[in-house]
């Protein structure tokens, strides 16, 4: 693929601030229904801002932009100075996150594609390489390159989340759930790394831990919404729609949160709901690659 640069011919998003109320429920009601078929492919972990909650690779700036038009001008300003030098390491690593966060997959991969090639030795590189990988779903090859983008004298918690995200995506559910262990070890209580691990269990059919997990990532202040909405899904998965609706409520109004949880007793009183989540003939909603919790975190989570 081209290395060029397509910032002039891409579409703007819209601000989410501009979003109608009956355009949230729709869009919420679609994220659970990619969740409830992707839960086989490491849940519903989006990539929201690049700290995403299946982990981040990436060096931290001041601040990290957050809206759909942040992340536009984030990638015209980087783009800018990729296209004046392809071997520049910072245009070519924060080009790509920006690309990431926008779900211009194929883009950022060829960008980091070329960049791992002339920044060899920079593991950072490397795992945003890894991940841009997962996101194009080519999973054997990131598991290989996130393997690489850390030593265990010197792990890094953010990869190991990224590591347990394409285990899990490779249906390995107990080598993820080691993985985010040791991740937790290195950063205790951190929610986007809980959430991921939450996903993990309700994928091995072990919800009472699942939600456990769960419970503990929504208490942390550093939570969000992303957070949330996974533990809303594994409480419907059980059946306890009061309770979701409940938690729903925290991020929706009490109108989108009726209809989240409306549509998610039709999908989970399937009698092939877990079949469904497990990728089998009677998928009713498209399959859907993982966030990656684009979950979000301390950069980010992406």
């Amino acid at each position: 693929m081209p290395l060029r640069t397509m910032s002039s011919r891409s579409t703007s998003a819209p601000n989410a601030a501009s979003v109608s109320p009956s355009l949230r429920v729709r869009r919420f009601g679609l994220t659970f229904a990619v969740c409830l078929a992707a839960l086989a492919v490491a849940g519903c972990q989006g990539r929201g801002g690049i700290g995403d909650i299946t982990g981040s690779i990436g060096r931290a700036q001041p601040t990290q932009p957050r809206t759909a038009a942040d992340w536009q001008a984030e990638r015209e300003a980087w783009a800018k100075r990729y296209d004046a030098n392809q071997k520049n390491r910072d245009a070519a690593f924060f080009y790509a996150r920006a690309l990431r966060a926008l779900d211009q997959n194929a883009q950022a991969l060829a960008v980091l594609q070329n960049a791992v090639m002339v920044h060899q030795d920079d593991r950072e590189m490397l795992g945003a390489y890894g991940r841009s990988l997962a996101d194009n779903g080519r999973l054997r090859e990131a598991d290989e390159v996130l393997s690489r983008a850390h030593t265990p004298e010197r792990p890094d918690w953010r990869i190991l989340s990224a590591q347990g995200t394409v285990a899990d995506q490779l249906g390995e559910h107990d080598r993820a759930q080691q993985i985010y262990q040791s991740a937790l070890k290195l950063a205790p209580g951190e929610p986007t790394v809980m959430s991921n691990y939450g996903l993990s269990l309700a994928l091995s059919k072990r919800l009472p831990e699942a939600e456990r997990v769960l419970a503990e990532a929504v208490a942390s202040d550093r939570a969000d919404v992303r957070v949330r909405q996974n533990l809303v899904l594994v409480l419907g998965l059980q059946g306890r729609f009061g309770e979701a609706e409940t938690l729903a409520r925290r991020d929706q109004s009490p109108a989108e949160a009726a209809a989240t949880i409306a549509y998610l007793k039709r999908s989970v009183s399937q009698q092939n709901s877990w079949d469904l989540l497990k990728g089998g003939k009677g998928r009713a909603a498209p399959a859907a690659k993982p966030p990656v919790a684009r979950a979000p975190t301390a950069e980010p989570r992406g």
